[in-house]
């Protein structure tokens, strides 16, 4: 699909509510994320804390665990959003994790409440683990 006729405002609008959704009584920091697949699938996930922060799991990570665990294997866009004002990028880990399921998928984030910015995951991760290492 031409990343030009991806409806990025529908995506921002299902990371928002799936923001809603957020377990974050540690942070108080509530992500959420939508990610469109190949097939024109939407999965949504939210972040989730735990009192151990290395067991908790970011909303890009769910949203694509639940797309990985139907069978789903190519994305073509994720959106991430922060129902506040702040602006929030998918971190580190996501980018890399995202990266195994399509290089080339757009990455849409909300900026404040009503701009956005949008990328191609290669541009955030230019150098990511692959299969051949």
């Amino acid at each position: 699909m031409d990343p030009s006729k991806i409806d990025y405002e529908a995506l921002l609008a299902m990371a928002l509510e799936a923001a809603q959704n957020s377990y974050s009584p540690y942070s108080r920091y509530s992500v959420g994320a939508a990610i469109l697949a190949e097939d024109g699938r939407i999965f949504t996930g939210c972040n989730i804390e735990n009192a151990y922060i290395g067991s908790s799991i970011c909303a890009e990570r769910t949203a694509a665990v639940k797309a990985a665990s139907e069978g789903v294997r190519n994305f073509l866009a994720c959106a991430v959003v922060c129902p506040t004002e702040e602006n929030c990028q998918p971190c580190g880990i996501c980018r890399q994790f995202l990266s195994e399921f399509g290089r080339e998928q757009m990455i849409v984030v909300r900026q404040g409440l009503a701009d956005r910015f949008v990328t191609s995951l290669a541009n955030l991760l230019p150098d990511p683990f692959s299969k051949a290492d």
